[in-house]
């Protein structure tokens, strides 16, 4: 990948997305977890060959959404802070997960159907597990296996908008990053 205006176009335009999506959906209880975070992770993972750079830009585009949702709750605008305890292991998670768009990459349009799903996986169970492991008294749940499911069982409507919004913008991005540089639409992965 070569880095030039157009590459940069569209990661700005990337980053817009992710943050708007996540201002618009984050608030409403029935849209959390519909977010383009994972999905900014995997197209990183699947589009650009250097590990640094597919690290930085679903990193920055995390980052960049959570100061602005930081902003708005300063103002009064936003019913949540951007930064919160143990927020990191999201940023860990969203690492991880750029590296298994690099792991999915070589199995083409299967790659990207299989990591649109077992990416959300992994962020549900290992999130909600610190959740859990982190918050239990303070939410309610036993310190025990039963409260653990308790916590994934809450956690299910955020885990289905993370694997719909990931199946819906996945391919979007990787169609729209091929289209933007050569003009064709495909869902081609770095070689």
């Amino acid at each position: 990948m070569k880095i030039n205006k157009r590459t940069l176009l569209f990661f700005f335009i990337l980053i817009a997305v992710t943050t708007i999506v996540k201002v618009l959906c984050a608030p409403n209880l029935n849209l959390s977890g519909f977010s383009a975070t994972i999905a900014v992770a995997l197209f990183a993972g699947f589009s650009i060959k250097d590990a640094r750079l597919a690290i930085l830009l679903p990193l920055l585009s995390l980052f960049i959404s959570d100061v602005l949702i930081q902003l708005l709750y300063t103002f009064g605008g936003f019913k949540f802070p951007g930064f919160y305890d143990n927020q990191w292991i999201n940023y860990v998670l969203i690492a991880a997960i750029t590296f298994l768009g690099m792991a999915f990459r070589k199995g083409g349009a299967a790659g990207i159907i299989a990591s649109a799903v077992v990416a959300p996986g992994i962020f549900f169970v290992v999130s909600n597990y610190i959740v859990w492991a982190t918050q239990s008294a303070m939410l309610g749940y036993s310190n025990d296996f039963g409260g653990l499911m308790a916590c994934y069982r809450a956690g299910l409507p955020f885990y289905r908008n993370s694997i719909l919004s990931t199946i819906i913008f996945l391919p979007v991005f990787i169609a729209a990053y091929h289209w933007l540089l050569s003009g064709k639409f495909t869902l081609q992965t770095a070689k």
